[in-house]
């Protein structure tokens, strides 16, 4: 295994668990490629851990504070630590609640993979050409975990690597999808035509609250992706729901999800492929429920200012169209948009839209995207849910 040797005091961040090395703080690094493992040293040559070498600023992302022997043994036990996790969370084959995530990252101390779990199927999506370089040992591990019930193990991570590596394709088996349940509700997950590994399981105790204040309500979902919220609100009891995307193919999903279930008499579902900037804008029905789940409006601090003037903009929008007394469940994904920025953001909202509002809810990713305390950057998904005078 290659070595890397860090300049005088920077081994500091490792030594509080952080686990990122950034290139200014490397002092040396042998002839190793991108994707490679390597032992990390402090200046006096004591070992700080084992990593793997990136691209970009972040040089090394480290996967132990110890040496390792990255075989499929090492796999396991990593793996084996995270799915004791989620059966305490209350997640498996046996449960209500099938469609999880079992690896989150730096969460889980393993940066740069995610694994999601799909009833009987597990999507692999690596971040880094180090995870991608060990997709062989990962499913071959993953497969020994009887417990997971596996049928198929599919690797989708040419999206999330920009295009600089293989096709995607089956590790094992060969669906490209499944009807999955999450709170006893069933969703059609295609983890191949899918959108990131098929499904958004970070909102899942989000659309739960939404579904507890639903009963007898007309709820408005915008950017709706397959219909997460939509299902829940419905279930939840609500009269009437409207789903609206810009993508014809969400629309399609959404719809297909909503038949999964009997609608009550009298609940009605409306999918409308639309540009949901446009419609907030021009519309003027409100609603007793408004959901606002954009996808990440900034992905770089570059983007950051450019993204909160359109959260702005979104929700005074969104303010406008939820009658007086009714609720606002917002949402921002965008990572460099952190929890304080947001609620500033939407409070701006609020006073441009001239509405009186109250915080009832701060909301987040579910504990199956668990943030490493030592990693703040692994907190991503921001909510608040707002009543609104």
């Amino acid at each position: 295994m290659k070595k890397a040797v860090l300049k005088p005091g920077k081994e500091v961040s490792l030594l509080r668990k952080h686990p990122w090395v950034f290139s200014g703080a490397i002092q040396e690094l042998e002839d190793a490629f991108i994707g490679d493992w390597v032992q990390v040293f402090d200046s006096r040559d004591r070992l700080l851990g084992t990593g793997q070498v990136g691209d970009g600023s972040i040089a090394i992302r480290m996967i132990a504070f110890d040496a390792i022997e990255p075989n499929v043994e090492f796999w396991k036990s990593k793996l084996e630590n995270c799915l004791q996790l989620r059966q305490h969370l209350g997640f498996g084959p046996a449960t209500i609640t099938n469609a999880y995530r079992l690896v989150h990252g730096e969460g889980d101390n393993l940066p740069g993979l995610i694994i999601d779990i799909y009833n009987d199927c597990a999507v692999i999506q690596a971040h880094s050409l180090g995870m991608y370089n060990s997709l062989n040992d990962i499913a071959e591990a993953l497969e020994q975990l009887e417990s997971l019930q596996l049928k198929t193990i599919y690797n989708k991570s040419f999206s999330a690597m920009h295009g600089s590596v293989d096709e995607d394709g089956f590790l094992l088996g060969d669906t490209p999808e499944t009807i999955a349940q999450e709170n006893g509700l069933q969703f059609k997950v295609n983890w191949v035509t899918g959108q990131k590994t098929g499904f958004f399981l970070d909102q899942r105790d989000n659309r739960n609250l939404l579904r507890q204040f639903s009963k007898g309500k007309t709820v408005l979902n915008t950017f709706c992706y397959t219909g997460g919220f939509s299902v829940a609100a419905l279930a939840g009891g609500a009269s009437k729901v409207v789903s609206a995307d810009i993508s014809n193919t969400a629309i399609n999903l959404a719809n297909e999800n909503i038949a999964l279930m009997k609608l009550k008499k009298g609940q009605t579902h409306d999918g409308i492929a639309v540009d949901v900037m446009k419609s907030l804008n021009e519309d003027t029905e409100q609603f007793d429920i408004v959901v606002l789940d954009p996808p990440a409006f900034a992905k770089s601090l570059s983007k950051k200012h450019k993204a909160v003037m359109g959260y702005k903009r979104l929700n005074a929008m969104g303010l406008k169209r939820v009658k007086p007394g009714g609720l606002l469940f917002t949402f921002s994904c965008s990572q460099v948009v952190d929890d304080v920025l947001f609620a500033n953001t939407v409070t701006a909202a609020g006073i441009e839209a001239k509405r009186n509002c109250r915080i009832l809810y701060r909301l987040g990713q579910g504990a199956d995207h668990p943030v490493n305390l030592y990693h703040p950057e692994g907190h991503y998904l921001k909510g608040l849910v707002i009543q609104v005078e």
